[in-house]
């Protein structure tokens, strides 16, 4: 089974089939391990009715007791090896599958981290937990074809030699009967696929709803919206309902029909052979061989139905994947170095141009538009943008994702400590070339890394820990905490309230020290007076080095050294905050909707 470490290889992703093609010769000793015990143990069980036959002709019919003996010692034998190979069989059977599960997440797990920041923006979080909670279970539980479904096939060829030996008839009924059982289960194993495609579209965007819906919950009550976004989420969950049923109703005719006409064809060979029987035709050791025979068949045939009903589902679940896999991140062609010295960055699209060394702030009605130019001037995105008249495109990504870093607002955090979720460990940033060795800030709390010095004992967090802290106003979350920044933080910091979730996003960049910073939104969650603090605070520490933000926020704006208006993503204006207020009505007004909404709040 696949090492936890172990490389899973470079997955298939022509198709559905590919890939689970894939996942066997990934394990073609298994699998074919697999496949022996099945066949093996599928035609063992074909023994029974040809011993039991045996033992009746004779044995029992004669009324020679030591043959009888000697056919049932061997119909004892055998059933007791078969149970041993049925246990090994079933072994290697979870094994495979726990190969083909471990394998999947694994290749799904590194292509997300390969992917970065251009997930988000590439693939919606409900098909990523879709793909996590349900399909890889259904590419591993499809995978047994390869032991059971190969085994069919051997006893099913078995079974109708044997039965040649018998009666020619019965054989033909036997080899022409089953396929036919087969091909009428065809038909709804490819209505079921378009009918499970559906339901696990719709079980994505679903699911996706729900995370908006959590992550903003708040905010709807705030806004009066929770009960319009709850009947919305309640259409969609009964339309995945109904999506539901009709998958449940195709997968109860499978099921039916899978164990159904096998028996009904059990009762018309049995039937046929009875008649032989009767005419003199085949001994009743032979008719009692026959029984057996097809009886025997039922379980390959209902195996193979079940196969085919898992293969349906197995290849919808891997095209989820392959279509995951076969993402791209934003590919890299740059061949030029970064500029050696800080430059200007400018973004031909929207006319913004960000001067080395100063706090910038753009202000957008629309803050989508803000946060575009962001995208572009960060690199997320294809775009003209120029770092020193150099495109972007043209510069190693490398030394971009060293030197600008773009903090979004509502950027994933990571489960762990909040000291590594913040800084990581000093070893990391020194390593990055991102360590900040300056002395705490004059007026900074000195803390011990979990409240009071005379409480803890702990060592005390490094310099660039305490003067992110300081510059975020986060120093009053690591009080609270009860070990301080040892304390435990969620996925997403869900432990934290909103405002304080911003505060460590914020400190987690300025932990970074990065050359040039471009933050989306920095404030918006927090309340006036500590907004004031960290814009006061931001540009202090910032000083001499290059830092964007977007805002609407006056409280930020006053502090920037140039502000730029943007009016349907292009620069309307640019100049300081009491310029523009002076100058510009448009600017003007789009401040005053922000105070007011302010004086609202209080």
């Amino acid at each position: 089974m696949i090492d936890a470490y172990e490389d899973p290889g470079t997955p298939d992703r022509r198709g559905g089939w590919h890939y689970l093609w894939w996942l066997v010769r990934r394990q073609p000793g298994r699998s074919a391990l697999g496949a022996l015990f099945a066949s093996v143990w599928m035609v063992l069980l074909t023994a029974t009715p040809y011993l039991m036959a045996k033992a009746i002709d004779e044995g029992l019919e004669p009324g020679d007791l030591g043959l009888l003996t000697a056919w049932s010692a061997a119909l004892f034998l055998v059933g007791a090896f078969n149970a041993w190979l049925s246990i090994m069989r079933h072994r290697t059977m979870t094994r495979v599958r726990m190969d083909a599960n471990f394998r999947t997440v694994k290749v799904v797990v590194d292509h997300a981290v390969r992917l970065g920041a251009a997930l988000s923006r590439r693939a919606g979080a409900g098909e990523v937990v879709t793909i996590g909670v349900g399909d890889v279970q259904t590419i591993a539980s499809a995978l047994t074809v390869v032991g059971p479904g190969v085994g069919a096939i051997i006893a099913y060829l078995v079974v109708a030699g044997l039965l040649v030996s018998v009666s020619p008839v019965i054989a033909a009924v036997v080899l022409l009967g089953m396929p036919v059982i087969v091909g009428l289960v065809g038909p709804f194993l490819t209505r079921l696929q378009g009918a499970e495609t559906e339901y696990r579209d719709r079980q994505g965007i679903l699911t996706a709803r729900i995370a908006d819906l959590a992550g903003g919950l708040r905010v709807l009550n705030g806004l009066g919206g929770k009960g319009l976004f709850a009947d919305a989420f309640q259409r969609d969950s009964r339309r995945l309902r109904e999506q539901g049923y009709r998958v449940g109703a195709v997968t109860s005719w499978v099921q039916a029909l899978g164990v159904g006409l096998p028996t009904l064809f059990l009762a018309v060979v049995t039937w046929l052979a009875a008649r032989l029987a009767a005419q003199g035709v085949i001994s009743i050791g032979e008719l009692v061989s026959v029984y057996g025979y097809v009886a025997v068949l039922v379980g390959p045939v209902a195996f193979w139905v079940e196969c085919g009903y898992m293969l349906s589902r197995g290849v919808v679940a891997a095209r989820r994947v392959v279509r995951f896999l076969s993402l791209e991140p934003m590919e890299d062609r740059g061949t030029k170095d970064a500029p050696a010295e800080p430059s200007v960055l400018h973004d031909p699209e929207s006319g913004v141009r960000i001067l080395p060394g100063r706090l910038t702030a753009l202000a957008a009605g629309r803050p989508a538009d803000a946060a575009e130019v962001v995208d572009r001037l960060g690199r997320y995105v294809p775009s003209r943008a120029t770092w020193a008249d150099v495109p972007l495109d043209e510069i190693v990504l490398s030394q971009i994702r060293e030197r600008i870093l773009v903090a979004d607002h509502e950027a994933d955090v990571f489960a762990d400590t909040l000291r590594k979720v913040i800084g990581g460990t000093d070893k990391a940033f020194r390593g990055a070339g991102l360590y900040q060795s300056a002395a705490p800030p004059r007026g900074a709390t000195s803390y011990d890394g979990a409240g009071p010095a005379t409480q803890r004992h702990a060592a005390p967090p490094p310099a660039h820990l305490t003067q992110a802290l300081h510059t975020a106003a986060a120093e009053d979350i690591v009080q609270a905490l009860p070990d301080g920044l040892d304390s435990p933080i969620d996925a997403n910091a869900r432990n934290l309230s909103g405002g304080q979730r911003q505060r460590i996003r914020l400190a987690r960049a300025l932990a970074a020290d990065p050359e040039v910073l471009l933050a989306i939104e920095p404030t918006s969650a927090l309340d006036a007076h500590t907004e004031a603090r960290v814009a006061t605070r931001l540009k202090e520490a910032r000083q001499g080095r290059t830092t964007v933000v977007t805002t609407t926020s006056p409280l930020v704006l006053a502090h920037a050294d140039t502000v730029i208006h943007l009016v349907d993503g292009k620069v309307a204006a640019t100049g300081t905050h009491q310029g523009l207020l002076d100058h510009d009505p448009a600017y003007k007004a789009l401040v005053a909707r922000d105070t007011d909404a302010e004086e609202a709040m209080r």
